[in-house]
């Protein structure tokens, strides 16, 4: 059967309630969404309102507007954020609201603004929205993140297209990977995430050590943390409601060891970080830490995401991708980390998931780091993936398994 556009935005829409959110009657909902991604918001609120939400919070967000402010606004000022925004995400947190995101904006927009104007900006979030995400990485409550095309975002992926053929190639692309066209987009959802959960059992059973990635630049071993959980699929909030933070999702992972991570790493995709593109990422890693990085491009965003603070030079996640999942099948370089990670396994400087630990969501900052946990303001994700990088998961006794070979599944 074909669907319209219509049609598919508004089965996205459904997706991302009863599935992203898995939003539960009587449960409010707070909205984040760039201006662009509107029709999508609208249906969204909809969805919302017909499962029982009594009331869904929007809060629009302008990448352009921001954009403007780092041009023209006093240096001085980029340190402040609004105390009411802060407050209001901590409360949704606190409460037990569901949060979704829907991002829509440029990969490169920032890209000719001073590294330092854009540091400021992004620390100030960061710091003012700490509580918020200390929660949202325990699963205080059930959150997703998704994403609406847009002509800037289309015209980055697809450059030689003109741009409306570029937005209508980059929305099938979203569509086709987030399964809308199904025939019960929602009930294919949960059997996948039933089969990443599978996966993710079955690695848990094996109780590695550590995984090592082998290929073109890359030889590392990421040593596992003491009592860490894969998780792929949906995760769970305190009242065990499921739901999918990533829309889409492709991975399985848990938290590396912040000590026991070495050896040399090259990313296999460019990564966009604080509305720039950046390309070429190696690392080095000894006793965990990021001892030496570099970039063909961008380098000077990176180094200011590593110098967030002490926990930003050290992992916080590591995830196994095949490099044949739906979203690697696109052949679609996406210039979004929330794609682009779930087409090729990936890691994460920066801070750990709770989830990632027996019974992590219960335990301190402290308890977490005793076990081997990274705390971070920030967590940036970059793809370390493809069909010529092997990983192997290493046992206690130094047994040696195949996890993927080729970028596909071996297990």
């Amino acid at each position: 059967m074909t669907f319209s556009f219509e049609e598919r935005l508004d089965r996205y829409a459904d997706v991302l309630v009863r599935v992203g959110v898995n939003l539960q009657p009587g449960q409010r909902l707070l909205l984040g969404a760039d201006l662009t991604a509107a029709p999508l918001a609208r249906l969204i609120a909809k969805h919302a309102y017909a499962a029982g939400s009594p009331l869904v919070n929007t809060v629009w967000d302008d990448a352009e507007t921001t954009r403007t402010r780092l041009l023209h606004a006093s240096p001085d000022t980029l340190a402040e954020f609004p105390e009411w925004q802060a407050r209001l995400w901590r409360e949704t947190a606190e409460r037990g609201d569901a949060y979704l995101y829907v991002k829509a904006d440029d990969p490169g927009l920032l890209a000719d603004i001073h590294p330092d104007l854009v540091d400021r900006d992004r620390r100030a979030r960061q710091t003012a929205l700490r509580p918020f995400s200390q929660l949202l990485r325990k699963n205080a409550f059930a959150w997703c993140r998704a994403a609406s095309p847009s002509l800037p975002w289309a015209t980055r992926v697809f450059p030689d297209l003109p741009p409306q053929a570029a937005l209508e190639r980059l929305w099938n692309d979203v569509f086709q990977v987030t399964r809308v066209d199904e025939p019960d987009p929602v009930g294919a959802w949960w059997a996948h995430t039933n089969e990443l959960e599978r996966r993710a059992n079955e690695l848990n059973a094996r109780r590695y050590r550590a995984v090592h990635f082998r290929g073109p630049g890359t030889d590392l071993q990421v040593g596992l943390a003491d009592r860490h959980v894969w998780v792929g699929g949906a995760s769970l909030t305190p009242s065990n409601v499921p739901f999918a933070a990533n829309v889409p999702t492709e991975e399985i992972f848990t938290s590396p060891h912040r000590e026991r991570v070495h050896g040399t790493v090259r990313a296999t995709k460019p990564l966009a970080l604080s509305g720039t593109i950046v390309e070429g990422i190696e690392m080095r890693f000894e006793g965990g830490r990021i001892v030496e990085a570099r970039a063909s491009r961008g380098e000077e965003a990176l180094r200011r995401a590593l110098d967030t603070d002490e926990g930003a030079r050290f992992l916080g996640e590591v995830a196994l991708v095949s490099a044949r999942s739906p979203v690697a099948a696109t052949r679609t370089l996406f210039l979004d980390t929330l794609y682009d990670e779930n087409a090729a396994s990936h890691i994460a400087f920066g801070a750990s998931y709770g989830e990632n630990f027996e019974r992590g969501n219960d335990l301190t900052l402290a308890e977490l780091a005793a076990l081997g946990a990274n705390d971070s303001l920030t967590h940036v994700d970059f793809m370390v993936g493809d069909e010529n990088v092997d990983v192997d998961g290493l046992r206690e006794d130094g047994t040696r398994e195949v996890l993927l070979r080729d970028g596909d599944w071996a297990f």
